[in-house]
């Protein structure tokens, strides 16, 4: 099924309908009149989108086009199937997310896959705050799954992160890791700063020197043989991984002190 944005909206428009749950075994029509908002009025999505053909039952594939940028929730809780996205999207793309994938060509906003279970997010562009990140208020953020930012991304990514993989390629702003619980955070590029300020346990991986809070310890040089595999499996999922990174050593830090001091940040030492 495709589906393509004929209007843009003037205030954000919810439309966790996008998935290919939602769209399952529905005809052209009947997904036109599933409930969308529009600010706070109710909307059938066909009042904003051209529909085009049906959700294959095998694959399960939705193709999104148009400048989504104030469209919230694509992909809210979807479970299979593949959501392709061509351009930009707004905020909470892959909100509970438990499985399937979800391609974005473009950028995305904030809240890209907070409190995922499962499944893979994959942005071509940059990303913006709290990647992966619990709710306000909430314990825990990713829980499983991978969300792979081939461009940049903001502040506390990972924030409250208990499983899972998050890979930026560029740089990250201030916080990575904030309150993370367990799970791995691969930069290719810089941290900002205050990485990993009330970690728990997890590892937060870096390419590029950074300082970390006084509540961490460096306690050795190593060659960790589960950076290699994460960074070959990124190398397979088309980032740009340089051998060197590969076959390198990393400073171990450890924190932070003021929890655990069970977390680590691994800086790659040539």
């Amino acid at each position: 099924m495709k589906l393509r944005l004929h209007t843009t909206p003037e205030v954000p428009l919810e439309a966790e309908v996008i998935s290919p749950d939602a769209l399952q075994g529905l005809s052209e029509s009947e997904a036109a009149l599933l409930p969308i908002y529009h600010g706070n009025r109710k909307v059938g999505l066909g009042e904003f989108f051209e529909i085009s053909g049906r959700v294959d039952e095998s694959e399960g594939v939705v193709e999104v086009e148009g400048d989504l940028s104030r469209v919230k929730l694509i992909g809210h809780s979807m479970s299979a199937g593949r959501l392709v996205i061509h351009g930009s999207v707004g905020a909470h793309l892959g909100a509970s997310m438990k499985g399937g994938e979800i391609h974005v060509s473009g950028d995305a906003a904030d809240w890209v896959g907070r409190e995922m279970s499962g499944g893979r997010i994959v942005i071509q562009g940059n990303a913006g705050h709290m990647v992966g990140s619990a709710v306000r208020g909430s314990s825990a953020g990713v829980q499983g799954g991978e969300i792979i930012i081939h461009g940049n991304a903001l502040n506390e990514v990972g924030n409250g992160m208990r499983r899972g993989l998050i890979a930026v390629g560029g740089n990250t702003h201030d916080f990575t890791g904030v309150n993370m619980l367990a799970g791995t955070i691969v930069v290719l590029g810089r941290l900002g700063m205050r990485p990993g300020a009330g970690m728990v346990r997890g590892s937060i991986v870096a390419m590029e020197r950074t300082e970390c809070l006084p509540t961490f310890t460096y306690n050795s040089t190593i060659q960790p043989d589960f950076i290699r595999f994460y960074l070959f499996h990124l190398r397979k999922l088309g980032m740009s991984i340089k051998d060197e990174f590969i076959n390198g050593q990393y400073e171990r830090w450890s924190g932070d002190s003021l929890e655990l001091n069970k977390g680590e940040i691994l800086m790659y030492a040539g």
